[in-house]
């Protein structure tokens, strides 16, 4: 299997299967399920997956754009 296909794959691997994640503090999440109402406690634990997950991708980005630039081409 080439490697650009094995790569997507992977990464399609961790985006649609991993979608449950539960990411909150013990004190956030003593607050918010202490309550009747738990949309609150899937926001807040939406947005904390959220914002952990930028900074990771963007970094993913950078790094694959200075490969690609740094990669010797294949036209000699």
């Amino acid at each position: 299997m080439p490697t650009r296909v094995k790569s997507l794959f992977i990464f399609g691997f961790f985006l649609f299967f991993f979608s449950e994640v539960s990411a909150q503090c013990a004190m956030c999440r003593a607050v918010l399920e202490s309550g009747t109402d738990t949309s609150a406690a899937e926001g807040i634990n939406n947005g904390i997956v959220y914002l952990m997950a930028i900074p990771y991708i963007l970094v993913g980005v950078v790094f694959y754009a200075v490969y690609k630039k740094l990669r010797p081409t294949k036209y000699s």
